[in-house]
């Protein structure tokens, strides 16, 4: 999958591994609506996808990492297609808070239903507040049992989660630390 060098930090193949085994051990993935905020290439999403998940919003703010992201869809579609799958795919050129204030809420009108899977990586120097900020925008957009994914750097402080999200676990991956929380 196509990565542009210095605008991403994508998810190493361990962790990526382990989140997807962990999703698919629980029965989460098969017709799942999806959401990557801070997608970078979109490789979760579109993971998600090939998986059996129906629906992958992407959302990325760097317009180089967006593109290639777009592109990066288009051959997972197609992969998809030749397996006789079905997957419905959008790549959101914002900010995650433009999406979650604005797009958001419109796309959850339009699909009629919420977020089943949120997958929540932001580069390293996005803050704790930023990121509860942005927990808090996403709530309202997510589905009754929703599962959230947090990467965040091992050297920065856990987050204190916002009112209406539990953690249920914490994996430490080397730099990585990977939060399951839900809205419950």
């Amino acid at each position: 999958m196509a990565s542009p060098a210095k605008a991403t930090r994508p998810t190493s193949d361990r962790v990526r591994e382990s989140i997807f085994g962990r999703l698919e051990s629980q029965g989460l993935l098969p017709d799942a609506a999806v959401l990557d905020l801070y997608a970078g290439t979109g490789a979760l999403a579109l993971e998600s996808l090939s998986r059996g998940s129906t629906i992958a919003v992407m959302v990325e703010q760097n317009k180089q990492a967006a593109a290639i992201c777009e592109n990066n869809s288009w051959a997972v579609a197609r992969a998809i297609d030749k397996a006789g799958g079905e997957g419905e795919w959008h790549v959101v050129k914002d900010s995650v808070k433009g999406f979650l204030h604005n797009k958001g809420p419109a796309m959850h009108t339009e699909q009629g239903r919420g977020f089943d899977i949120v997958f929540i990586d932001p580069p390293y120097d996005v803050n704790n507040d930023e990121l509860i900020e942005n927990l808090e925008g996403l709530l309202p957009l997510l589905a009754g049992d929703a599962t959230v994914i947090v990467e965040r750097s091992s050297r920065t402080d856990a987050p204190l989660w916002p009112a209406g999200y539990s953690i249920t676990d914490r994996k430490d991956y080397g730099d990585t630390s990977v939060y399951w929380i839900t809205n419950g």
